[in-house]
């Protein structure tokens, strides 16, 4: 045996299997929460193919399956998360692009109830093809990606402040190229004061016609947050940690508590507002007046990478139990995570429980009770109500189970 060949046999062991879909599966008498179809009730979800075949009452399975009792559980679409960091890797000086900054989606998505995941910014037009090799196509998680517009990608430093590696034309062709995965552009961490990547990511866009995520802060001198609302970004365009409040970036809320005035007007013309909460980009003194005056994000998300994860931040169903604690309608919280982030993506088979939908579906407990919910900055908020995942399918198949709700009782298995 060649060593080449010997590469391959490795790699592939290393690759998991095109899966099969798993058995025929009811979710019996939860409370569906789907608002993209309109639905708030108590109905049973039947599963079949992988596919959702039917949500109503008096369900059955044609044959032999899985039969989950999910009575006193909401049953959701599986949740997207519009803001991750999973191109992982072993690179010790590439932070979130090939390095060890960055998580592996499996470990840390199925147990949230998290289905998809869209990695923001990792890979660059250079990169990104080593990204679906050694991530995408090997995680069972549904992976997205925005390509970034630097296109060595997020390797942190000096790496990302290099003007000349800002390429639209390039950027927007790697997206031609993969359009089932790339569903946007990102630019983040430039600490100039030129708008040349900010106006260079807006081009690919357009070229590619995707929305442009903007992580904006550290300008110096500082950029102005309302030209970059009203004038720079378009409609559709993403504006993720909305409640951070992080050096040479004005916050959305003044020193005396009050919403910025030009919000309300980014917001008519359709910038989306996302969390992306992460390890320094929450603060209960920006969300707390900010939500008390209706300015709720339009999608929930984590920035998920190994800092926010053993932060304030932990995972997607705590960001989502933050913004319920602090008024968010329950049905606002599961379309902020499941149809809207589909929606900012133009993903529409996704995020969403409708008749021939993937399955991707997440079954929640909600607890009550005193909680302590903690922002970025280490400031702690109390709450009632905490969203806990119990079961995640992915495709058809059951892929995260915390309490053995599909599951046989072992004095009954032979």
């Amino acid at each position: 045996m060649t060593f080449r060949v010997a590469v391959v046999l490795f790699l592939l062991a290393l690759t998991p299997p095109l899966w099969s879909q798993g058995d025929d599966i009811l979710l019996r008498g939860g409370r569906v929460i789907d608002p993209r179809n309109g639905i708030d009730d108590q109905l049973d979800v039947k599963i079949s193919g992988g596919r959702v075949v039917s949500v109503g009452r008096g369900l059955e399975l044609d044959g032999p399956g899985t039969v989950v009792d999910a009575g006193s559980l909401l049953v959701v679409p599986g949740l997207i998360d519009l803001h991750a960091h999973v191109y992982h890797g072993v690179a010790g000086d590439h932070a979130y692009s090939n390095g060890p900054l960055a998580l592996p989606p499996d470990g840390f998505t199925f147990r949230a109830g998290v289905t998809t995941v869209v990695d923001t910014g990792g890979s660059g037009w250079r990169d990104f093809p080593h990204f679906k090799r050694q991530v995408i196509d090997r995680s069972q998680t549904r992976v997205l990606a925005l390509l970034n517009i630097v296109g060595s990608g997020m390797k942190g430093g000096p790496v990302e402040q290099d003007l000349a590696d800002m390429d639209p034309k390039l950027t927007a062709m790697r997206i031609a190229a993969y359009p089932d995965i790339l569903v946007g552009v990102k630019v983040a961490h430039y600490q100039g004061n030129e708008w040349d990547p900010v106006e260079r990511a807006v081009a690919a866009g357009e070229v590619a016609g995707v929305p442009v995520m903007v992580d904006f802060g550290g300008h110096v001198p500082e950029l102005s947050l309302e030209t970059l609302l009203l004038d720079r970004l378009r409609p559709g365009d993403i504006f993720t940690h909305t409640y951070a409040h992080v050096a040479g970036r004005i916050p959305i809320v003044t020193r005396g508590g009050d919403l910025q005035d030009f919000l309300p007007r980014a917001r008519e013309r359709g910038i989306v507002f996302d969390v992306g909460h992460g390890a320094g980009s929450f603060l209960f003194r920006q969300a707390v007046p900010a939500t008390r005056q209706g300015f709720y994000p339009d999608t929930i998300s984590t920035d998920l990478h190994r800092a926010s994860m053993n932060g304030g931040m932990k995972d997607m169903l705590n960001v989502m139990s933050k913004l319920l604690n602090l008024g968010m309608p329950l049905n606002d919280v599961v379309a902020a995570s499941t149809s809207k982030p589909a929606t900012v993506i133009n993903r529409p088979e996704l995020g969403h429980l409708g008749e021939g939908a993937p399955a991707d579906i997440t079954v929640l407990s909600v607890h009550t009770g005193s909680f302590g919910f903690v922002d970025s900055a280490g400031g702690r908020f109390t709450g009632s109500q905490k969203l806990q995942c119990e079961l995640t399918i992915r495709d058809g198949r059951i892929v995260w189970d915390l309490n053995g709700l599909s599951h046989s009782d072992w004095e009954r298995m032979h």
